[in-house]
């Protein structure tokens, strides 16, 4: 293991962490969109946004197997997209908003605010350990160097 690698490892997983943590603050900020984007035409609600993540090298089997014949480390984790959660959006009765229906009802985002905070509690979490975890190696290296002194 190189002297930086474990520094890039808890770099990128930091990166991966604040993408989803921005994704997530979207996600809150327009729980109440009606008109997201135009498809067809007609305005439909902001739909939830995801982050995919998997590790650099490809599937976790891929890795391990590579990791098992040459004794390679893992290179952190990697966005590989962001994708819309396909939930059906939530209908509210409300005959008085902009956008409501014929029949009175409003088409509101998919976005469960429990889901999302818990999602934001667990991401800052691992963010905080990635901190800690890059703290850690900077630590070990910079102890590395003074016994070279």
């Amino acid at each position: 293991m190189s002297l930086f690698q474990q520094l890039n490892i808890s770099g990128s997983a930091l990166t991966t962490q604040r993408l989803k943590m921005d994704i997530i603050s979207s996600n809150i900020a327009n729980a109440t969109t009606t008109r997201g984007q135009m498809v067809n035409g007609e305005w439909v609600p902001y739909r939830r946004k995801m982050v995919e993540v998997e590790p650099r090298g490809g599937p976790f089997a891929n890795f391990l197997q590579t990791a098992m014949q040459q004794g390679n480390e893992s290179r952190g984790v990697r966005v590989t997209r962001i994708v819309e959660d396909q939930t059906p959006f939530k209908q509210v009765y409300d005959p008085e908003h902009p956008d409501a229906n014929q029949d009175g009802y409003v088409m509101l985002p998919n976005v469960d605010m429990t889901k999302e905070m818990v999602d934001l509690l667990s991401t800052t979490r691992a963010y905080e350990a990635n901190v800690t975890a890059f703290n850690a190696g900077k630590n070990m290296d910079l102890k590395a160097l003074e016994i070279g002194r």
